[in-house]
């Protein structure tokens, strides 16, 4: 029987760790996500579940004993935040290429430098073409519902690749909310138990993990990589409908709050959107037409689905908690942009960089957001189309 606790996002994803036990779990601990490792090692002491945790030297270690117990087929799990993704970097494509579906929870945190713990997208989206999945939670019910979907999706036939669960770092993380947990028997078999078609300990089967690929084949194995992830966006929906059957709670490719009759619509990703729901809220008393689409999957990237849901809006705000330096705006803003062109969308579109290393969103914020879309629609964005939002006057 579900029932309701008080907890952090990291006590939260800890708890469906524990509910869905998996095999194995190498890993280092990084702020802020060392909570996870913790956890876990005090359930596994306690004798209250029979995961393998194996403690290492660096994040490049966990993710490589990550792939091997994957690859010897096990259940495998890891947790990371920041600079730790970044040291796993050469063995994430490893992982996605070998088709291992390796679960990471991920406690986004800005990338140095300068030295920053505080929140930021830079970590999980510096890494948004290794191969991974990536689905995001804008809270911590969200945080322990997308774990416990995470092996249905990674696992499946159509689609055997890694994949990340990401929350925001301390706004999340450690924050407390009131959330439900399942029971822990509907969990385990909402998950089942994983049955590897490939795996280097099956006697009647001889096979090589991540041999040297000649050029004549390595071409062919990354478009089946590809064409797993256009696949995998099906089976992110098939699962979320069979998870909102037993739970009654929702989930897609991504949330419309409020989009329907939208003139004016930000799109954004993680804690932030609880902010922008309460602006919305605020402007929609005084009759402004505004919404909201939340990014819940990053990849697969759900490019021609938000366009379509985005239409009718007259002008659209982008918004990214990251800096990808490409003199163009931030890594949402740019797949969006694209998506837009490919689907033939005419909004008048604009791209803000916010939030990072931790810094705070106001609703006075988003509000003038929404301001600044509805001046872009009536006499088109007089100043530049990337833009910073909460930045320090240079005098203070």
């Amino acid at each position: 029987m579900a029932e309701l606790e008080r907890m952090s996002g990291n006590e939260a994803v800890a708890h469906a760790i524990k509910q869905v036990e998996p095999d194995v779990m190498p890993a280092f601990p990084i702020t802020p996500s060392t909570e996870l490792p913790q956890f876990v090692s005090n359930f596994i002491a306690n004798g209250e579940i029979n995961t393998e945790f194996i403690p290492v030297e660096s994040e490049h270690s966990s993710m490589s004993a990550a792939i091997g117990a994957s690859a010897a087929g096990a259940r495998a799990l890891t947790a990371t935040s920041s600079c730790g993704l970044a040291l796993m970097w050469e063995v994430l494509y490893v992982a996605a290429s070998n088709r291992l579906p390796i679960c990471m929870a991920v406690v986004n945190r800005a990338l140095s430098g300068p030295l920053n713990i505080n929140s930021e997208h830079s970590d999980s989206m510096g890494a948004r073409d290794s191969g991974w999945l990536q689905i995001y939670a804008e809270n911590n019910q969200e945080a322990y519902d997308n774990f416990i979907q995470a092996y249905r999706i990674a696992e499946h036939k159509d689609v055997m690749l890694p994949i990340m669960i990401c929350q925001d770092g301390f706004i999340t993380s450690h924050a407390v909310e009131n959330i439900t947990l399942e029971d822990t028997e509907l969990v385990k078999k909402f998950v089942g138990e994983y049955d590897p078609e490939h795996y280097l300990l099956n006697p009647e089967e001889v096979m090589a993990v991540g041999p040297y690929a000649v050029s004549n084949y390595c071409m062919e194995a990354k478009k089946a990589q590809a064409e797993a992830m256009i696949r995998a966006k099906q089976v992110i929906l098939d699962v979320a409908k069979e998870f909102g059957e037993l739970t009654g709670r929702k989930y897609g490719l991504f949330e419309e709050y409020k989009l329907r009759d939208a003139e004016y619509a930000i799109v954004a990703i993680g804690s932030a959107c609880g902010t922008i729901k309460d602006a919305v809220d605020r402007l929609r008393k005084k009759g402004r037409k505004v919404g909201l689409l939340k990014v819940r999957v990053f990849r697969p990237f759900p490019g021609k689905e938000m366009a379509k849901a985005l239409k009718k809006c007259k002008a659209v705000a982008i918004l990214d908690r990251c800096e990808s330096y490409s003199a163009n705006g931030g890594p949402l803003g740019s797949e969006l942009e694209a998506a837009f062109y490919r689907n033939k969308n005419v909004s008048e579109v604009i791209n803000y960089v916010y939030g990072l290393s931790g810094r705070d969103l106001t609703v006075e914020q988003v509000e003038n957001v929404y301001d600044e879309l509805a001046e872009a629609a009536e006499h088109g964005a007089k100043n530049e189309k990337y833009r910073y939002i909460g930045l320090r006057d240079k005098e203070v």
